[in-house]
């Protein structure tokens, strides 16, 4: 399946892309995110500490064990805080 991959804050730092198309295989988030971590040392920079992280799943928030089922987008971006 092809995804439309965003990052944002530091994540896009790190990884160096606002956003990406990915052939995928996988069946959950946290799937797609063990994909991402083998490609290259700047994902799996970006992705080590998945406490840090949060997801989207065509714009909803999500657990990372969520299914991938047939979206079209995940996000991933540090937690939110409000003010």
């Amino acid at each position: 399946m092809k995804l439309q991959v965003l990052y944002f804050a530091w994540l896009r730092e790190r990884i160096g892309l606002g956003r990406e198309e990915v052939e995928t295989q996988a069946a959950t988030i946290a799937d797609l995110v063990a994909e991402l971590r083998a490609r290259e040392d700047r994902y799996d920079l970006a992705f080590s500490d998945m406490a840090a992280v949060r997801c989207a799943l065509d714009q909803e928030l999500v657990p990372i064990d969520t299914p991938l089922g047939t979206a079209r987008e995940v996000a991933f971006f540090p937690p939110m805080t409000g003010g």
